[in-house]
Formats: structure tokens, C-alpha cells, sequence
């Protein structure tokens, strides 16, 4: 597949230059066909019977081996969910935290993880890593580590000035439990989970997919309370008795997920050309390149997809004129920063559009 043939995948593209996947991903055309399709079954059949079951569990599965593949782990391992902001509440309802226990996180969490983090019932030390380089970040999380830390909370890039963190690095050095808020990670950088113990992944975002759909990686399921259960947690349930839990992750599934979705999720994901990492690493690096000669960029080079820069104009006017220039970004909350999020499908024509269009700010 070649860079064309790849933008021909995405109709957005033929009115806009869309450059925010951060928040969505474009959708591709085979995406939206097989959801218009399933939805059309289930118009024409009904959503009952063997078929639409036996269809919908497998669409599940399909999804869960298609996202155990991208992180670097098995089926048996991910809970398929609706967003990130899903799997942090699974994993924070699921450690049973007090007072006296403490989550190290910092001040530059999307509140999807930022949310359930401050509302877990644990004491919250944050590192203050805003304004620091991917060097520095790392010092400042170790430094909040005390004795009675149970868990790290992080994002694995950081959503509003797109540093990326070592994540493996930073559990080697505390060797505590940690969740990895991968939003902004899973199909924008190489991912593989190794020694972490949580990875959440957002569906809508840089895979392209569906919006409600994301899933949720454990390391170790026994030891994760089921405090959410939904019908797909239990293997089986006697009434006024007990349920048996499903095997590994499956019972953290935290309920159900519409089959166009999850179809469209699976076609999404196997979309994605091979080259798509390195495309997303040239078109950061011509966008942040670009943007240099005419704003001040946040975010340091080789990176992810994300390039964040400051503007003198207030970002809201600034955003609305590139969108009336058919320039799609996003502004980011109490700074004056706005953000760019460069795909697998960002041509260098884009980049320029952007650039000129930011230019007279």
C-alpha cells in the first residue's frame, strides 16, 4: 500500500486536512462499510438467536486476538472495553485502595485516567512533569515514590505536550504496579506491554475505529478484584447463588460492545499498513520542523505522533480559522497551547496547510 493509496482509504480527506487523531481518528471507508453492514443484518434478521450470538461473541474474539497482537501479549490477557477511561476504572475499582495508600501520577493526565485516579480513594501525589523534558520526566515520577505507594498512574505519551515516557525504564527503576494510559500510544508508536501490569487502549483514536471501543491489558487477572461485572464476566451463575468467573481477562469485560463496532474495530486495525510507524515519525518530524519557523513547538523531536505548539493568538480563534481553512486540530485546555496529531495518512501537503495556515498567527 502505498501513501495515496493508503489516503484513499479515508473519504475526510478528500474535503479536510485532518490532523486530529488525538482526539479521533479518521474513518475509513471498509470501516464504515462492514458497521453499515452488520447494522443492516440486525435490521433484517433481528438481534436474537444462535446466529446473532454465536456472531457476536466471535466478533469479541476477533477484536480481543487483534489487540492482544498490537500490544504483545495473548487474548487471555485483554478485557475488551469502551475507552481507556474503561480500563482505568477496572483497574482502579479492582485494587480495593484506602487512604493510606498512595497513586503517584502527574499533572499532564488526560482526565480518563486523571478521573478514576483522584476518585480511587487513595492519597494522590502528583509529579509536576508539564513543563519538562522526556529526560527529566522520569526523575520527577521516581521522586514521588514512598514506601506506601501501590501504584503508578501514566500516560505512556503525554496527551498534551506528546512527550513520550520509557515506560519500561520507569518500571524497572521503582518495580511498583503500574497503569499505562497507552490513548496515545496504541497505534501511533511500536507498543509491546513486557513487564508492565496495565495498558489501556482507546479503539476511536490513532487505530481508526469506532468511537466506545478500547481494551484493557492485565499482566496478572487473580490479582485484579472483578468490581464492575457485567453479563460476559461470569462462566456461569446460579440465581441466589453464586457466579463462576470466565478464564483470564474476559471477566473484566465490563459489558457489551455493539457487533458493527467491534467488526469495525477488527477491520480498522488490520488496515493499518506496516510502514505505519515510521510514516507517523516523518510527518512529525516535518510538522514540528514546519511549525518552527512560525510558532514556538512544545514538544521535542522523536516523539509519537503528537506535535503541540504555542500560539500568541488566543488558540480558540486560532483553531477556529485553521478549521475554516478545512485545517482540523485541536486547542489544549488552560494553555495557550494547540495540537496537531500527525497519522500514518498525513501527507506533506498537509503539513504545509497547516503551516501556512498557523503562519499569520
Amino acid at each position: 500500500m502505498t501513501l495515496e493509496e493508503a489516503r484513499a482509504l479515508f473519504p475526510a480527506l478528500e474535503r479536510v486536512t485532518y490532523l486530529n487523531a488525538g482526539t479521533f481518528g479518521p474513518l475509513a471507508k471498509p470501516t464504515a462499510d462492514v458497521m453499515i453492514e452488520q447494522t443492516r443484518l440486525d435490521i433484517d434478521r433481528g438481534r436474537a438467536g444462535k446466529t446473532f450470538y454465536d456472531a457476536m461473541l466471535a466478533a469479541r474474539d476477533g477484536a480481543r486476538s487483534l489487540v492482544a497482537s498490537l500490544v504483545g501479549t495473548t487474548p487471555d490477557h485483554v478485557a475488551i472495553t469502551g475507552s481507556t477511561t474503561d480500563g482505568c476504572n477496572i483497574v482502579l475499582g479492582g485494587l480495593d485502595l484506602r487512604p493510606s495508600d498512595e497513586i503517584v501520577t502527574t499533572d499532564a493526565e488526560h482526565f480518563g485516567l486523571a478521573g478514576p485516579v483522584f476518585t480511587s480513594g487513595a492519597t494522590i501525589r502528583v509529579a509536576r512533569v508539564q513543563e519538562l523534558g522526556p529526560d527529566e520526566v522520569l526523575d520527577a515520577i521516581v521522586r514521588e515514590i514512598t514506601p506506601r505507594t501501590r501504584l503508578l498512574a501514566v500516560s505512556h505519551v503525554l496527551w498534551t505536550n506528546g512527550v513520550r515516557l520509557d515506560v519500561h525504564a520507569l518500571k524497572e527503576r521503582v518495580r511498583v504496579p503500574i497503569l499505562v494510559d497507552g490513548a496515545q500510544s496504541v497505534g501511533a508508536i511500536p507498543v509491546d506491554v513486557g513487564e508492565l501490569d496495565f495498558y489501556t487502549v482507546s479503539g476511536q483514536k490513532w487505530l481508526c475505529g469506532p468511537e466506545a471501543t478500547g481494551a484493557l491489558y492485565v499482566a496478572d487477572v487473580d490479582a485484579l478484584r472483578v468490581a464492575r461485572p457485567s453479563y460476559f464476566a461470569q462462566e456461569s451463575f446460579e440465581p441466589g447463588g453464586r457466579y463462576a468467573p470466565r478464564e483470564g481477562a474476559r471477566r473484566l469485560d465490563p459489558g457489551s460492545t455493539p457487533v458493527a463496532s467491534l467488526r469495525g474495530l477488527a477491520t480498522a486495525i488490520e488496515l493499518a499498513p506496516e510502514w505505519r510507524f515510521a510514516r507517523i515519525g516523518e510527518a512529525a518530524a516535518h510538522c514540528r520542523d514546519g511549525l518552527a519557523e512560525v510558532a514556538q513547538v512544545v514538544t521535542p523531536s522523536d516523539q509519537a505522533g503528537l506535535v503541540t505548539f504555542e500560539v500568541r493568538e488566543d488558540p480558540d480563534e486560532v483553531v477556529a480559522r485553521l478549521f475554516e481553512r478545512d485545517v482540523v486540530v485541536r486547542r489544549l485546555p488552560g494553555v495557550p497551547w494547540v495540537r496537531a496529531s500527525c497519522g500514518w495518512w498525513t501527507s506533506d501537503e498537509d503539513v504545509e496547510q497547516l503551516v501556512a495556515g498557523v503562519a499569520p498567527c
